[in-house]
């Protein structure tokens, strides 16, 4: 019972985290062992140094993608399943038409989004917009002025942007039903006494019913934050557009680019893994210090 998962997880996860953190260490496009050779710290270096465009540019591409997970997405999510917990008619029909996107790949997401809301022709913010004539029409994917500049080149572009849109639109369903699972433990009484005292419907999820669900917030940060750095697909089926990169995108575009450098692609994916390793960590330590107490 416990050797055959302990055994899938050891092969399928540590095994491949360990050779790939052996491999950054190499110089090999991925054909025959005898073409490997060592490097040491080289490729580190070079992501830094020649690669450091690319390396700043998708590390600040991630972090859009989590600020915007955070500020947007999460308090819409506890927004919603805040109203859904009133028990209103037709909650179960309003959980489920916010929780479908989450059951979509972020691929699926992303052909969605394309076809029917982004598409130039006939995408329905250019049909509202009345931009469908040819000439006339907004390329929302193809555009990659920057909306936001903060240090030379360096920045959110438009395209980034009309990416992350739809990241919100699944995320918003994934913190509704983890909001929603928590709020339905909260205990009525810690309510009925915050009315009592005289707290409005704001103070009383403010001070009592939000810190109540400490636990469901720190299981929220961190799968925010991982889902913030490993975001590929949805970027990947629209082709990666021009100032879209993300770190996921440069470990497979170096492993199977045309200037394919597996040692190159497994160090972007060595500080890919250390990024999200640190927060599982801390949602470890803080579990168990919890335990304990």
């Amino acid at each position: 019972m416990v050797g055959v998962p302990t055994f899938l997880h050891v092969s399928l996860i540590w095994v491949p985290a360990i050779c790939t953190f052996l491999l950054s260490f190499t110089n090999w496009n991925g054909f025959r062992f005898d073409n490997m050779e060592f490097v040491g710290l080289r490729n580190y270096k070079q992501l830094f140094t020649v690669f450091e465009k690319d390396l700043y540019e998708a590390l600040l591409n991630n972090a859009w993608v989590l600020i915007f997970l955070f500020v947007v997405a999460t308090p819409l999510g506890i927004l919603v399943a805040y109203i859904l917990d009133k028990n209103l008619r037709g909650t179960a029909v309003y959980q489920s038409v916010f929780y479908f996107p989450v059951v979509l790949s972020l691929a699926v997401v992303g052909f969605i989004w394309k076809s029917v809301i982004y598409s130039p022709r006939q995408g329905v913010l250019n049909v509202l917009l009345n931009r469908t004539e040819e000439g006339n029409q907004i390329s929302w994917l193809g555009d990659s002025d920057q909306v936001i500049t903060l240090v030379s080149d360096y920045g959110l572009s438009k395209n980034f942007l009309a990416i992350i849109a739809p990241m919100i639109w699944r995320h918003v369903g994934y913190i509704m039903v983890l909001y929603l699972a928590g709020l339905k433990a909260v205990d009525p009484s810690l309510r009925e006494a915050a009315a009592i005292d005289g707290s409005n419907e704001w103070q009383s999820f403010k001070n009592v019913v939000f810190p109540s669900l400490k636990p469901v917030n720190i299981v929220i940060l961190v799968i925010t934050v991982i889902e913030a750095l490993r975001v590929f697909d949805i970027i990947d089926v629209l082709n990666n557009p021009i100032g879209t990169d993300v770190l996921s995108i440069l470990v497979t575009e170096s492993i199977l680019g045309e200037s394919s450098n597996v040692g190159r692609g497994s160090a972007y994916g060595v500080m890919l893994l250390m990024l999200c390793f640190g927060f599982v960590v801390w949602y470890l330590r803080s579990t168990f210090r919890e335990d304990d107490a």
